[in-house]
């Protein structure tokens, strides 16, 4: 028995945009003179690159986390020491 593999692709997607949102994007394609769905597209694989990266980079510090390479902070703790650094540069100034 053999088995067989179907290939789907995904040709049109139809996707709505508040009136407000079309409008800009309707100016931009105007202005451009590019079509909307090229634009449309471009934004998404933008879009799509840009959150690769930064899951990436969450994954990453996660595992330094999760390795003990990196300790988390204290966020009260954190912005008291920023607070604390800010007045004694103000008061080297001064």
């Amino acid at each position: 028995m053999t088995s067989a593999i179907t290939r789907l692709t995904l040709k049109f997607m139809e996707v709505h945009f508040t009136p407000e949102l079309q409008a800009r994007l309707d100016k931009l394609a105007t202005e451009t003179g590019r079509a909307r769905n090229e634009l449309v597209e471009d934004a998404m694989v933008g879009y799509l690159e840009e959150l690769g990266m930064v899951r990436g980079m969450l994954d990453s510090r996660y595992d330094d986390i999760k390795s003990g390479k990196v300790k988390l902070v204290d966020g009260e703790e954190a912005f008291d020491r920023l607070r604390q650094e800010n007045q004694a540069r103000r008061t080297d100034r001064a």
